[in-house]
């Protein structure tokens, strides 16, 4: 099942276990990214918060956990070589993986037609 936010994270879900990224939108609007910073393993997150920052040569910026639950896994290759998140934002560009509180909580997240709708 794959969801989106307002804030333009995606998210992978497979059970509990959520993948999340930033979308195709939001890496063409950042531009090229120099710079990732992941969360922690086994970090909380709450809604909206704080979960990881990405640059590029434009801006620096945000990246919120879309919903409540816990950091199990990141992807250092992002670290390594940011410009994977420009080349394959929702595939090899992903962010981490989070454990969900409470996964019925993805479903007052947007599909992917309401966040096509939401970037026109």
């Amino acid at each position: 099942m794959l969801k989106f936010t307002a804030e333009h994270e995606w998210l992978k879900i497979d059970g509990d276990v959520a993948t999340v990224g930033i979308t195709t939108h939001a890496a063409e609007q950042l531009g090229d990214l120099v710079f990732v910073e992941l969360p922690a393993v086994g970090t909380s997150f709450s809604k909206g918060g704080d979960a990881a920052t990405v640059e590029s040569v434009k801006a620096a910026s945000d990246v919120y956990a879309p919903l409540d639950g816990e950091c199990l896994e990141t992807n250092q290759a992002i670290v390594d070589d940011p410009s994977l998140v420009n080349s394959d934002p929702q595939g090899a560009g992903w962010f981490f993986k989070m454990k969900l509180a409470n996964k019925a909580d993805a479903d007052d997240l947007l599909d992917e037609a309401a966040y096509k709708e939401l970037v026109g």
